[in-house]
């Protein structure tokens, strides 16, 4: 039994050991194929020779594709003559279900701040749906040769001190405490008044931006005028600056002034307030405040100021309330009367009704449920009252009442 034990684990031993030498063989014989494929690949400029050399597709190899999908139904109380809600940026044909926004971003990984390398990266993001004209680049473009584009820049790091950072393309505006995202960034799922009247659309420009320290940031901006676009039809420039402060770890505020050409003959400088004090980890507070000088050529100047505050409270990760509020004083007819984004023929705006008033006040107040079942997914019930003292305003009414829900899927 012990000798035939012995053969049979010697025997078996031989033929593992023929077994190993015929894969190395076929190891040896592929290895060689491969060898003369990854040559002939070179040859023919495939492949890029050398131990270091970059993958073929470099700016590939590390981004990230986000967005989302925005939808909601509106009602407006008041059964606005053709179905329009006049002054609504969003949702404004009245009782029907809206596509607000589909976004989609590609972008790297931001430029790395740094004192002793360079470093680049990239961003782009296109937006359609309703809400789209009032937020892309190609709102007026053009020939629409920007139509559906909502930013694309490339980012460079300048190892200049500690890092300056330099932004170059087509921007989104630095003005406002809202991001034009609405509910798939913002507390409140429709944009406050001031978002509109107070803000500037995306344009082609460049940006510098320094952080001295951890609690002090500057940021300075040339573009292409201030209400231009990607395109401007004159050399005339906007320029505006912005001193970005942290006292402490729950509060922050941004200091901006701006001035250059604001659209056609008009020029426009001012300042605007931005300021957020997070008071416990589920109360927040945010405030806006604005100051425009228009100059208008051979005409007086036309000011236009604005103010508004937010507030909101997480009861748990999954459900909270938010409250904003926010006031225009348009003292003599800079700004508000006639510049709401264009609409169809039934739209009459604010003030259209009466062109012999050529100033008012608009404000608005706007209570929204946030309901976050999954991370991924939001659900704005919202109520907003709108008042202003324009005659015949609100498609003949001096206010208007608006309900409904939004909702906004993340990816």
């Amino acid at each position: 039994m012990i000798a035939g034990t012995g053969f049979s684990a010697h025997a078996q031993s031989d033929t593992n050991s023929v077994a190993i030498a015929q894969l190395e063989q076929q190891n040896q014989a592929l290895q060689q194929q491969l060898n003369t494929l990854e040559d002939m690949a070179k040859k023919a400029g495939i492949m890029p020779s050398g131990a270091n050399a970059d993958p073929p597709v470099s700016a590939m190899s590390n981004f990230s594709l986000s967005g989302f999908v925005q939808t909601s139904y509106f009602y407006n109380a008041e059964r606005p003559a053709g179905g329009y809600s006049a002054g609504y940026l969003w949702n404004t044909k009245d009782n029907n279900f809206s596509i607000n926004k589909v976004k989609i971003t590609l972008a790297s990984p931001p430029a790395e701040r740094s004192g002793d390398e360079w470093s680049a990266g990239y961003r782009v993001s296109l937006m359609a749906g309703e809400d789209a004209p009032a937020l892309d680049s190609g709102y007026g473009s053009p020939g629409g040769a920007f139509d559906y584009l909502r930013e694309a820049y490339v980012d460079l790091n300048v190892p200049i001190g500690q890092g300056l950072n330099v932004k170059a393309g087509e921007l989104i505006s630095l003005l406002n405490y809202e991001s034009g995202d609405g509910g798939a960034a913002n507390e409140n799922f429709s944009q406050g008044y001031q978002w509109w009247f107070t803000g500037n659309g995306p344009a082609a420009g460049v940006q510098l931006d320094y952080a001295f320290t951890d609690w002090l940031d500057v940021k300075f901006r040339v573009s292409n005028g201030l209400y231009v676009g990607p395109v401007s039809t004159t050399s005339n420039k906007g320029l505006m600056g912005t001193i970005g402060l942290k006292p402490n770890a729950k509060s922050w505020v941004n200091l901006t002034g701006f001035g250059g050409e604001g659209s056609g003959t008009t020029d426009v400088d001012g300042g605007e307030v931005l300021a957020g004090y997070q008071i416990t980890d589920k109360l927040g507070t945010g405030f806006e405040g604005d100051y425009f000088d228009f100059l208008p050529e051979d005409e007086s100047a036309k000011e236009l100021w604005s103010v508004g505050g937010w507030i909101w409270y997480d009861f748990t990760p999954k459900i909270g309330l938010a409250f904003r509020a926010d006031f225009l004083d348009d003292k003599n007819g800079g700004e508000i009367k006639g510049a709401l984004p264009a609409a169809p023929a039934e739209y009459t705006g604010i003030g259209y009704d009466d062109p012999t008033v050529d100033h008012g006040t608009l404000d608005s107040y706007t209570l929204t449920l946030n309901l976050k079942p999954t991370p991924n997914i939001i659900i704005q019930p919202e109520v907003r009252y709108d008042t202003t003292s324009y005659a015949g305003g609100f498609n003949g009414r001096d206010f208007q009442f608006i309900l409904g829900c939004g909702a906004s899927y993340l990816f």
